[in-house]
């Protein structure tokens, strides 16, 4: 990484605050924009000229990019997880369910199967299909609690074959995951997801 140099506590400030903005952006789902007018929006802002647009006009903009933005990943993302499940379920060791949840026993424990009304104490790593990682307890090192039915469908509906003790790697179409809103920027809309999964015990 290059070291930047600044000239006193305003630039200092002012770099700090693009990294965050930018990084809040892309969190949010934003993938791209053209800098010479983000930078010139914010001139006209911090020097006082008059706007380009209206507020009201910026938002109806903001919003129907974004939704545009939005159903073009949606899309791409469908086919791509669809495409996935399809090859996936033909690998050896991979079970379907009727709701079109796959997943695979990494390792068989021999506790109790959890109910909808319990919670469980588990260990997980979630991926997107291309591997990037977008939550992982393992990473964290703290295990997670939570109710049974207050998870995704695709968990909800694996947690309760699973035995205490087990390790299961899920594959969840998006239908059972977050569907069409998606989570964050971190998962876009209609994305298929992976995890592994290792339930520790019923609490």
């Amino acid at each position: 990484m290059s070291e930047k140099k600044f000239n006193g506590e305003l630039e200092e400030f002012s770099y700090a605050l693009g990294l965050s903005v930018s990084s809040n952006l892309i969190q949010s789902g934003v993938k791209t924009i053209d800098p010479s007018n983000f930078m010139l929006a914010l001139e006209d802002i911090f020097t006082g000229k008059e706007p380009k647009l209206t507020p009201e006009q910026a938002n109806k903009i903001l919003q129907e990019f974004m939704e545009k933005q939005q159903g073009s990943q949606g899309k791409e993302n469908l086919e791509e997880g669809l495409k996935f499940l399809a090859e996936n379920r033909e690998k050896e060791g991979v079970i379907e369910t009727a709701s079109g949840l796959q997943y695979t026993v990494l390792e068989e424990g021999d506790g109790e199967k959890p109910s909808p009304a319990d919670q469980v104490k588990c260990h997980y790593h979630g991926t997107l299909i291309d591997g990037s990682v977008f939550d992982s307890s393992v990473q964290r090192g703290e295990p997670a609690t939570f109710p049974v039915n207050g998870v995704i469908p695709g968990w909800v509906e694996a947690l309760q074959m699973m035995t205490t003790g087990s390790k299961w790697r899920l594959f969840v179409p998006s239908d059972l995951a977050y569907g069409e809103r998606g989570a964050g920027g971190a998962i876009g809309p209609n994305s298929t997801l992976i995890f592994e999964v290792e339930l520790l015990e019923i609490v």
